[in-house]
């Protein structure tokens, strides 16, 4: 796949970056940043290197010292920034990730009056992803990019994936299910619905679609996940096979890769969906993108923090 007129292919992932503090309450701290658009965002710029895959992100921040730190390090991270919009007086969220000797997480969140959900506080269609919706190639978003925007701007999201699909792009939703986000459930079940019907391809943990819908049967929600209107649905079922459907096919288990030490399982879901869009929008098939996915998120989760150092990953890019 590639963009028109020869240029590379353009994709853009909207959501919150947040500045993290990792460690324990009344502790040490070590100060970084991550959100799962976010750090999708950077795996899928690794991964799509080498295909000429240019990666922007779109988001809000102040226009204090730690948003500019915020931009430069996305930069560095191989983004383009463009997208981005600085609010004066506003600052970018934050959070406490503490893990636990199993590698499982606890966040602790300060992110109310965070600058990414005020993204579409201004005129209708004023905002840059409004105004460049024309020239994206592929739009990623998830269940969180939702839930931290208010009604208003949550239906101009989905607008804009409405235009980058009508233009014959591909929109890639993430279920990402956070309730504590959401003011009941009834919003967040029509927001992700809405989601799936605009997208061309969803990307579901399966834990994730059962709290959403309060099924305590995986089948059951298994089979209602695979038959959602999207061309493609991948459903990640934490070690059990990936499962990925196309439309009129039947759907091919891709096996994980196994891991012997989990160390921290942040990111793991997002690194996943940055390999497999980066492979998919290269031209690989499903199957071999699933790959990819499980890959990646099998070596992400043996290392603390969400985006591991390139040379780590190094490896997987050959």
């Amino acid at each position: 796949m590639g963009g028109p007129s020869g240029r590379g292919v353009r994709v853009v992932s909207f959501g919150e970056c947040m500045l993290e503090l990792q460690g324990t309450a009344f502790g040490d701290m070590r100060q970084t940043y991550g959100g799962d658009t976010l750090n999708t965002a950077v795996y899928l710029a690794r991964c799509g290197a080498q295909h000429d895959l240019q990666v922007d992100y779109a988001t809000a921040l102040g226009d204090d010292p730690l948003s500019s730190g915020l931009v430069q390090r996305w930069q560095a991270d191989g983004l383009r920034t463009g997208l981005v919009r600085r609010l004066p007086g506003r600052l970018p969220g934050l959070y406490l990730i503490e893990v636990d000797e199993r590698g499982e997480r606890r966040f602790s969140y300060w992110r109310d009056q965070a600058a990414a959900r005020a993204y579409f506080d201004t005129a209708d269609g004023d905002t840059p992803l409004e105004k460049q919706a024309d020239s994206i190639d592929a739009l990623y978003f998830s269940g969180i990019s939702l839930a931290i925007l208010p009604p208003a701007g949550r239906q101009r999201l989905l607008a804009v994936a409405a235009s980058v699909r009508a233009h014959g792009g591909q929109v890639a939703f993430d279920n990402n299910y956070r309730p504590r986000l959401w003011p009941d459930v009834a919003a967040a079940r029509a927001a992700f619905t809405a989601a799936t019907d605009v997208a061309t391809l969803a990307l579901m943990t399966l834990d994730d679609e059962q709290a959403l819908w309060a099924q305590s049967d995986a089948n059951a929600q298994l089979q209602r996940t695979l038959a959602l209107p999207c061309a493609e649905v991948v459903v990640k079922r934490g070690a059990a096979a990936t499962l990925v459907r196309q439309r009129g096919q039947t759907p091919q288990e891709v096996p994980t890769v196994a891991v012997h030490q989990v160390v921290d399982t942040t990111a793991a879901g997002d690194s996943f969906a940055g390999a497999y869009l980066a492979a998919r929008l290269s031209g690989s098939d499903a199957a071999t993108a699933a790959r990819a996915g499980n890959q990646l998120a099998a070596r992400v989760v043996q290392h603390r923090g969400a985006v591991i150092s390139l040379a780590t990953m190094a490896d997987l890019l050959e």
